[in-house]
């Protein structure tokens, strides 16, 4: 029955990450959705840069503690093993609920295309950051990333397979598609107002400290094979040396 709970779990939370993922490209792209970025009534801009600010800062704290060895070894000291990265998902994709709720817009606008052709090439760009993201995550465990490998080798009543390092693809020119992805997405505008850039800029501020985090880790884990990685593939810029 553990392990049917586990599958049940794991599945809902899966499902609400696809829904938080569509609604995040219609909140950041201004498509027809209830609430978007640049939507809803603008209120006072020191209260809209302060809340917004906090929760973005919310996900970046919740999404870069929780993906750290330490606290994953003090976490399961409680959450079992199969749903940890299940919960993971399941936290992130409920702090990005909370994002798209409280956003306060901020409707100035700091540059805007008018050649509707120029206009729908720079929408596209954003659209394929986010296929981007969404490939990269296929090229390396789509599912172990999302949490669903894990309940169903508990299901099966399988271990994990070791961790190994592995650069598919696109890993083979650039170390972090993923996060190209999300800055394309988020900076390709058409239309660029105060609120997009604020959520743009401390995205990106938070994807360089992920970064960061990230490849310590990951150094301290691979050693000397990442390393060498690291010194003959580009962070965020395709076929250029770090």
């Amino acid at each position: 029955m553990a392990g049917i709970a586990s599958i049940l779990y794991g599945g809902a939370v899966y499902g609400l990450f696809l829904a938080t993922f569509l609604y995040a490209v219609a909140f950041v792209g201004n498509l027809p959705v209830p609430k978007t970025i640049d939507s809803g009534e603008a209120g006072p801009l020191p209260l809209a840069l302060v809340v917004n600010t906090a929760l973005l800062g919310l996900f970046a704290a919740q999404h870069s503690v929780m993906a750290r060895p330490a606290f994953k070894r003090w976490w399961t000291r409680f959450v079992p093993h199969s749903i940890e990265r299940s919960t993971y998902v399941l936290l992130a994709s409920l702090a990005l609920v909370l994002l798209f709720w409280q956003w306060r817009p901020i409707p100035d606008v700091v540059w805007q295309v008018t050649n509707p052709q120029v206009a729908m090439a720079v929408m596209a760009l954003s659209f394929f950051g986010w296929l981007l993201v969404l490939l990269s995550t296929f090229m390396i465990n789509h599912f172990e990333l999302f949490g669903l490998h894990q309940v169903f080798n508990n299901l099966r009543g399988r271990d994990m397979p070791a961790v190994r390092f592995k650069t598919p693809f696109l890993y083979k020119v650039v170390r972090h598609p993923i996060y190209l992805g999300f800055i394309i997405a988020f900076w390709a505008a058409p239309v660029m107002t105060i609120g997009h850039l604020l959520f743009a800029a401390v995205t990106t501020t938070y994807i360089f400290v992920g970064i960061f985090l990230e490849e310590h880790d990951l150094v301290a884990l691979f050693g000397d094979e990442y390393r060498r990685y690291r010194a003959r593939v580009g962070m965020l810029i395709p076929f250029r040396k770090s």
